[in-house]
């Protein structure tokens, strides 16, 4: 660890009296190996291993045979189990949502064995460590810890796991369809989404709270021509028609947008920014029609699609024979849908820039449109008490996600879902889910216990 950072995190750290005691590290310890030691892959053989083994993990401690639900479906599974309230409860249930299955990784691409935890230099590695598995381990051994403490809780805390977001996302549908009588919750507390962000030199930039969610959406972009011989060249060609529409897509920016969400996180972002940005955030945030402000905003590299919708052209193939016109022209373009948008007006958008020869179709899939969930008071207070206990005074701020979850599933079916993970890492040196040498800091796992604990007791606390 850097001597400057431990430093600085050890002024941050207060230590508090609900502090994880030793033994509970412990066994958080021993299901972070194990959990990241199964290779839950949607492509080879899923999370229902995963889901047994916690299905026994819950068992041994005592939960209720009936109250813990494996799901199979697909080529994977999910996992349901229900911590009950003290008496009648006093609200709708919590739902803890993390998702089981990871992206997969070659033990050739890294540098340590991916599907095996390893700690090392105030770290710990191995796929999934970060997404999602760290949260996971986090809701889990806060459930046996409130268990094993008989807490006197005033409301149900339902724990539900899924196996396929990072692929198909069929079990988020029926989490919130199906099976949602399986939890019929107020609210979704997701460990998915969240966490903070510190500089190398300890610097704290915040720890973000997630909200809101863009549409994953694609779209099929078509030229179609007679052909011919090459040695014929005429001016409708497939493939030129459709890099003309291309292009035409590469200048187009869509109309900026705001929520309270974006708002929040944009104000929180102009100490990090040259005061030029910082003025266009300013201008842009009190009249949110002002293009000119939104489009400096997007100059800047991480503040990409901060403002709106965007649509970036992704693969493409055309023509069949060196020798020959092409016949036709495909290109697939994704776009992240700012909420409050529909897939159909951006399909029409994308119609209408790609011009009258060009065919554009959805694909199949994608995430739900959602609207952006309320800020819960609760929900706000409990999510940085867990934080504050660790970093007192950190700056906490609402965040839209640019990619997707399994709460967009949720937010779409009218549960309000909070992204409020707790663990934090060192930008962008920890950035690494989905990529090489995924990692938590050591610190940062071990904090994250406490968070959930924090964060769990308030929101469905002893009855007076």
């Amino acid at each position: 660890m850097d001597k400057h950072l431990a430093v600085v995190l050890l002024m941050l750290w207060h230590g508090v009296a609900i502090a994880a005691p030793d033994s509970w590290r412990a066994t958080a310890r021993s299901l972070y190996a194990d959990v990241v030691g199964i290779r839950t892959v949607t492509e080879k053989d899923g999370a229902g291993s995963l889901a047994d083994y916690l299905a026994d993990v819950f068992r041994k401690a005592g939960f209720p045979a009936d109250e813990i639900l494996v799901l199979p479906y697909a080529n994977t599974a999910a996992l349901r189990v229900r911590l009950a309230a003290t008496g009648k409860p006093a609200a709708h249930p919590i739902l803890l949502l993390a998702h089981m299955d990871v992206v997969d990784a070659l033990d050739s691409d890294w540098t340590k064995p991916p599907f095996r935890l390893v700690e090392e230099e105030g770290y710990f590695y191995g796929r999934g460590t970060n997404d999602n598995k760290g949260g996971l381990v986090a809701i889990v051994t806060t459930l046996l810890r409130l268990k094993k403490e008989g807490a006197n809780l005033n409301r149900d805390l339902v724990l539900f796991f899924t196996g396929d977001e990072e692929t198909d996302g069929v079990g988020a549908k029926k989490m919130a369809g199906e099976w949602r009588h399986l939890h019929d919750a107020e609210f979704a507390l997701n460990s998915d989404a969240g966490g903070g962000d510190f500089l190398a030199g300890g610097k704290a930039l915040g720890f973000g709270m997630q909200t809101a969610e863009k549409t994953y959406a694609s779209f099929i972009l078509t030229a179609q021509n007679r052909g011919g011989h090459s040695s014929v060249p005429r001016p409708d060609n497939a493939i030129y028609e459709l890099a003309a529409a291309l292009t035409r897509l590469r200048d187009h920016r869509f109309p900026p947008m705001i929520n309270e969400t974006t708002r929040a996180t944009l104000l929180s972002l102009i100490p990090q920014y040259p005061q030029e940005v910082g003025d266009a955030i300013r201008v842009f945030t009190s009249d949110p029609s002002n293009i000119a402000a939104a489009d400096r905003i997007e100059r800047e590299e991480t503040l990409i699609g901060r403002t709106r919708t965007t649509c970036v052209a992704t693969l493409l193939s055309g023509g069949h024979a060196e020798n020959a016109l092409p016949q036709a022209a495909v290109a697939t373009v994704n776009c992240r849908i700012f909420p409050g948008v529909t897939r159909d007006a951006i399909r029409t958008a994308l119609a209408e820039l790609a011009g009258s020869e060009i065919a554009v179709e959805p694909i199949p899939g994608g995430t739900p449109e959602t609207d952006v969930s309320p800020l819960r008071e609760d929900v706000v207070q409990a999510f940085t008490a867990g934080v504050h206990a660790r970093f007192p005074g950190v700056n906490i701020v609402p965040v839209m996600s640019s990619g997707a979850t399994d709460g967009a599933y949720l937010r779409a079916a009218g549960i309000p879902t909070y992204g409020v993970d707790g663990l934090w890492g060192i930008t962008p040196d920890d950035d690494r889910s989905h990529g090489r040498d995924e990692r938590v800091r050591v610190d940062a796992f071990y904090g994250n216990l406490d968070h959930w604990y924090i964060m769990l007791t308030r929101l469905a606390g002893v009855k007076n």
